[in-house]
């Protein structure tokens, strides 16, 4: 099958939006493959931070990703053969990757790789740029979006639930300054595809997100 008729989700958001958390729900419904783009850039900042690389040395970083062995495997995330998955969510990983996400090498050199998850029968991606840059044909293009207090507080349950320390103010201005850059940087801008529906996930669970996105996607198969 060509993958131009393959179907693609796209779920983007800022961070703490739900956006991981309904695409992984997603994913499994349909029984779609899944991408968390996210998690490659947090993978190239942990290994940029393990290689002690200069963040501002773009051409290594770009090479970092180019040549990243990485793969998903359920709630696995591999890093060659190590599960990296807790690792990458420490917020210090976020950050870093918030920074290299805004190297203009570093995104050319995951473009490939992320385009190589389309495959049957059909593809869940979450991120940022989704719907406007890589997959700027989806099927369906989804942008949730939450209050900064509201992604705060998930965010804090996130990290105590993992076991790692947490403090709310710390994490609010950490998101504002994230939303800050991602939605300020030339390449690939966090905003929403002209043609995505806007899902405000403030007062939502998990479960009503889906259910919307699903209605959604319903709606389109039978139209």
């Amino acid at each position: 099958m060509s993958t131009s008729v393959i179907p693609v989700i796209t779920i983007d958001g800022p961070t703490a939006s739900g956006k991981g958390t309904v695409a992984h729900l997603l994913a499994e419904r349909l029984g779609f493959h899944y991408l968390d783009s996210g998690a490659l850039y947090r993978l190239t900042a942990l290994t940029a931070m393990r290689r002690q690389v200069d963040l501002g040395d773009e051409h290594a970083l770009s090479k970092l990703a180019r040549d990243l062995p990485c793969h998903f495997a359920g709630e696995e995330i591999l890093l060659g053969q190590e599960n990296v998955a807790p690792l990458i969510r420490a917020e210090e990983v976020g950050n870093t990757a918030s920074k290299i996400a805004a190297l203009p090498s570093v995104r050319q050199a995951l473009y490939s790789l992320q385009l190589g998850f389309r495959k049957t029968p059909g593809l869940v991606a979450d991120g940022r740029d989704m719907g406007t840059v890589i997959f700027p044909h989806a099927t369906l293009k989804v942008f949730l979006t939450a209050s900064v207090q509201a992604r705060a507080e998930r965010r804090y349950k996130q990290l105590i639930d993992k076991g790692f320390s947490a403090n709310i103010e710390n994490l609010l201005k950490d998101l504002e300054a994230r939303d800050a850059r991602d939605t300020g940087r030339a390449i690939a801008p966090l905003k929403p595809a002209p043609d995505a529906h806007i899902l405000d996930t403030s007062d939502m669970t998990a479960a009503q997100a889906l259910a919307k996105v699903l209605e959604w996607y319903g709606a389109l198969k039978h139209s």
